[in-house]
């Protein structure tokens, strides 16, 4: 089996700076203490309201941390100008909304106008690895080829919020996204709500070639420290695929 890439999201590393200012907890430090520790890349989320990262992360983690840098962005000319000015080695097509709390899901594709397949062909033009989050829907994931996307990413919030013995019709559908992916010509990476106990099964799916994981792995850096999550992460990857 390939080996899968562990992209750790440090947005909540900004948060906890932003709630009182300044200048710590950087989430610069915390993007290469996880790579020191085993990542294998950062994602951050540049959104509009700049509510956790900020455009000066972005450019700091993309200049000061050597590694490969996933940048999660909205389909907007103000977007697109920054992505293709720093060039970092993939961007994520997500949606987004001011009020939400966090991106409550894929992409949809299919109804997102011309500015979309635009937007895809600029930043695949500036040498970035293009992806689009999605659900595991085979008409949006046959949808985002069409428009020149190199990747998708399926959402796993739904499976990764259900409760365990309640998981399978979902992580079954996650199953024939990824597949829909390969069909597709497309590489399949996966994130969103991923955790200890729910990251196995999605990992051991021989199509998915990267996860994103955030909001988790931050929160039980307070118990456990960064490095320590970084590191239990690579090994709840290792062992799910060998096992796969």
């Amino acid at each position: 089996m390939t080996p899968m890439r562990l992209s750790v999201n440090v947005d909540h590393v900004a948060t906890l700076r932003n709630a009182r200012g300044g200048a710590f907890p950087c989430p610069v430090e915390a993007a290469r203490a996880a790579v020191g520790a085993g990542a294998d890349g950062i994602t951050v989320h540049l959104r509009e309201d700049r509510r956790h990262i900020r455009d000066g992360d972005v450019e700091r983690i993309g200049s000061e941390v050597a590694t490969r840098l996933n940048l999660e962005m909205a389909a907007t000319e103000e977007m697109v100008a920054i992505a293709c000015r720093l060039r970092p080695a993939a961007c994520c097509i997500v949606p987004e909304k001011r009020q939400e709390l966090t991106t409550e899901g894929g992409l949809d594709v299919l109804r997102a106008g011309p500015f979309l397949g635009g937007a895809v062909r600029r930043l695949a033009g500036a040498g970035i690895e293009v992806s689009i989050f999605v659900e595991a829907d085979a008409a949006q994931i046959e949808g985002a080829a069409r428009l020149g996307a190199q990747a998708i990413e399926l959402h796993t919030g739904a499976y990764a919020d259900a409760p365990p013995l309640g998981r399978g019709p979902h992580l079954e559908r996650l199953r024939a996204g990824a597949a829909a992916a390969r069909a597709a010509g497309l590489l399949c990476h996966a994130g969103h709500g991923l955790d200890y106990g729910s990251l196995g099964p999605v990992a051991a799916m021989p199509e998915v070639v990267e996860v994103s994981i955030g909001h988790f792995l931050i929160g039980q850096s307070v118990f456990e420290g960064l490095p320590g999550v970084v590191k239990r992460m690579r090994r709840v990857i290792a062992e799910a695929r060998a096992a796969g």
